[in-house]
């Protein structure tokens, strides 16, 4: 994750193509609240970062960090 976070950092994203041309695994979704959120593949794709990213203010708010087995649940998308 300490990769990740130094990569996230010193991005300057400005669409969900740029997120995709540093992490080519990373996935728009949209969840139940009609909000769409990154989902990231962290920790050698053991674990799922859900983050929502507002690409004017240059801002990424880490929502949820879970196991890929939780993931793929998909209950967390009801608690987003």
């Amino acid at each position: 994750m300490a990769r990740w976070l130094q990569v996230a950092e010193a991005a300057a994203w400005s669409s969900m193509m740029d997120v995709r041309n540093t992490f080519r695994s990373a996935d728009a979704v949209r969840v139940a609240s009609g909000v769409t959120v990154t989902v990231f593949n962290i920790g050698g794709n053991n674990h799922r970062l859900v983050a929502l990213i507002d690409y004017e203010e240059q801002e990424l708010i880490v929502k949820a960090i879970m196991t890929h087995a939780e993931y793929d649940k998909d209950t967390w998308k009801d608690a987003l």
